[in-house]
């Protein structure tokens, strides 16, 4: 008969802690799993095989622990019952997960993956989401059995606590937790029966967000705009570019080559979703183009925004200098803001919103969702709501008698 201990490894750390390990015997011969957890020898109930209470996480350790043993026996039970086999070691692997079910562990396995795949903007936005968890935690690891809804929903309350946040930047931080456990399971480092989203645990809803977008006047402003600065001029033609282009993605505008142009057509793949197509080249977009006609262009790039790199082959140093280089160029539109007497928050990005809500109604959502490249029309529709509002404005005459 095997039998398994909750106890301390004799060998203490560099702090002086000793790790929380399970001693597996069968036929006296043992193996052991660490679980992830340090304590130090003045905390640890040697008989009772728990944390004591002066310790500061000593109920959520205690827990960890209870769980940890109530899977480790059960795994125990059904490797016995199917007749396999029962030596300690077996034992051991068979119990694995309460070494490797741990988040900090799956988050690097994540992060790592993000970065092979060169998804850098993603990669930058999550790492610290992670950190932020990690922090709530006591800065330490912990099981996937731990995260449960009630400390999901302690978390929530800490993040409105201790930050000045939106409920999208909060609902970000579960989606991250969440693809990390699913992660977790998919690698069977944690039974499902711990998952804590969904139905009659953390349900996650995307709080509506706000699209507001420029009017004709403010674009025909923008473009009269007195401007001698060359790099409030620079900032400007991206922005119209972008504009006169449906809105592209300010990334996609740097990455365009000459000789992606051809017929007077465009032709580009949208790096978002790889979604490729061609436009007609509008008479005012010629005329920016115009502006950066060169002898000799680096990398064959339209504008020089992404020249300074060595290659455009490294997916993350060139996710990372795009990034940068939309930052500088939304500090110096703000100039061209202020010659336009534009009084609003805009950035290089709202040249998508704007062609949105210049085109509600002149453009069916079908031809919309060709022109802004959506896998699926139901986000043009979702994304066209912040913009079609004639329908609820003449309901509020109606009712005003205006």
């Amino acid at each position: 008969m095997a039998s398994i201990r909750v106890c301390l490894r004799a060998r203490a750390t560099a702090d002086n802690t000793h790790a929380i390990i399970f001693r597996i015997v069968k036929d006296r011969k043992a193996s052991w799993i660490t679980l992830g957890h340090n304590v130090a020898l003045k905390d640890w109930d040697k008989k009772l095989q728990r944390v004591k209470k002066s310790h500061p996480n000593a109920a959520r350790l205690n827990n960890m622990i209870a769980k940890k043993l109530s899977e480790a026996n059960d795994k125990l039970l059904e490797l016995e019952t199917s007749n396999t086999d029962t030596s300690s070691r077996a034992i051991s692997k068979a119990v694995k997960i309460a070494k490797e079910g741990t988040f900090l562990k799956q988050a690097a396995i994540y992060c790592q993956q993000l970065e092979q795949a060169g998804k850098f903007n993603r990669l930058s936005a999550d790492k610290p989401r992670i950190e932020r968890f990690k922090e709530f935690c006591d800065k330490s690891d912990i099981h996937f059995s731990e995260i449960t809804p009630s400390l999901l929903k302690k978390y929530q309350a800490w993040l409105r606590g201790t930050r000045t946040i939106t409920e999208r930047t909060v609902v970000n931080h579960l989606v991250v937790i969440r693809t990390i456990f699913n992660q977790a399971i998919a690698a069977k480092h944690v039974d499902p029966k711990y998952y804590p989203f969904g139905k009659g645990g953390i349900v996650i809803k995307f709080p509506d967000t706000l699209k507001i977008g420029l009017t004709a006047d403010d674009i025909a402003a923008i473009e009269k705009a007195d401007l001698t600065d060359a790099q409030a001029i620079h900032a400007r033609n991206l922005w119209l570019f972008s504009f006169y282009f449906a809105g592209m993605r300010i990334s996609d505008v740097m990455r365009l080559k000459w000789a992606d142009f051809q017929n007077d057509r465009l032709f580009y793949k949208m790096g978002k979703n790889d979604k490729g197509g061609s436009l007609k080249v509008p008479v005012k977009a010629l005329a920016i183009l115009a502006q950066y006609r060169r002898e000799t262009s680096k990398h064959d790039l339209v504008f020089p925004d992404l020249e300074p790199l060595e290659s455009l082959t490294e997916a993350l140093k060139l996710q990372s200098y795009i990034k940068v280089r939309i930052k500088v160029n939304n500090h110096h539109f703000q100039k061209v803001l202020e010659k336009a007497e534009i009084n609003k928050k805009v950035t290089m990005h709202i040249a998508r919103h704007s062609f949105g809500n210049i085109a509600k109604t002149k453009i069916s959502i079908p031809t919309l969702q060709l022109l802004f490249r959506h896998t699926d029309i139901k986000t043009t529709y979702g994304y066209m709501a912040n913009f079609i509002n004639d329908e609820t404005d003449n309901a509020l005459d109606a009712v005003l008698g205006v």
